[in-house]
């Protein structure tokens, strides 16, 4: 199964969007899940601009552009239905190994 553009962009969201609400930093999403940390700038601002993630400054913090991140009821919803698509479509690629697996099981008992 080939994976299109988009649905690899609603996997960096996703994984952008579970960072951010674990209060990680852009730098260590970055890192985490080897992307630019401009990219992973660029995901947040769209998250943001949709309305899935809000965002503030730590209050106690020395440095005021630690930000903190809060996942919104909208973001909440939409990181649900990303991951069951993504469930539901990993569900599909095992059935198909394990079909192909069948398949060269049967080829291989019948070459015996």
């Amino acid at each position: 199964m080939r994976v299109n553009r988009s649905l690899y962009k609603e996997y960096e969201e996703l994984q952008v969007l579970n960072a951010l609400a674990n209060n990680k930093t852009q730098k260590s999403i970055s890192e985490d899940i080897a992307i630019s940390l401009g990219k992973v700038n660029y995901i947040a601002q769209a998250l943001i601009k949709k309305g899935f993630i809000k965002v503030g400054n730590f209050v106690n913090a020395e440095s005021k552009t630690n930000y903190k991140y809060l996942l919104t009821e909208k973001g909440l919803e939409e990181k649900i239905h990303i991951t069951k698509k993504f469930i539901k479509i990993k569900k599909m690629e095992y059935e198909q190994m394990q079909e192909e697996i069948d398949m060269r099981k049967i080829v291989a008992t019948k070459k015996r």
